[in-house]
């Protein structure tokens, strides 16, 4: 059985929650990474910010990214846990249609699963069929 541990970026960084959207956006930049978990001083995940976050919900409205905390944008956190199947996590995915999830093991974050992540799984033979990842991609893009 192949679980989230199996295909996910174990080398995720988290922003804190007290740092700015202008911090969060050079981390990403720096990074090449189009999200980030939030955490907070305890390192338990509170939220994930994305750069269309930043754009649309900061910049666009005329606010200051860097005044604005990265927490202000968390919103409704979707994860999974380590051992979550692969078949559950798609459909969080699929249900939500979100493309980053982060992955937690006892509350705090132990990596994010990607696209990228599930092509990387299904190309290198971690078990991720072509229908899994046909049924991802139609539940993800052809709801819109």
């Amino acid at each position: 059985m192949i679980t989230a541990r199996d295909v996910m970026h174990a080398k995720a960084q988290c922003i804190s929650e007290e740092q700015t959207l202008m911090e969060a956006a050079k981390m990403m930049a720096k990074m090449g990474v189009g999200a980030l978990p939030i955490c907070g001083s305890d390192q338990k995940l509170k939220g994930i910010i994305t750069d269309r976050d930043i754009v649309i919900e900061c910049i666009a409205k005329g606010k200051d990214p860097a005044t604005m905390k990265a927490i202000d944008l968390g919103g409704h956190l979707h994860c999974v846990r380590a051992d979550d199947t692969m078949e559950m996590v798609l459909k969080k995915m699929k249900d939500h249609q979100i493309r980053r999830i982060p992955v937690i093991d006892n509350e705090k974050l132990v990596g994010m699963i990607s696209e990228a992540d599930l092509a990387a799984g299904h190309m290198m033979g971690k078990g991720l069929t072509d229908q899994m990842i046909v049924e991802f991609m139609d539940g993800v893009y052809a709801k819109r």
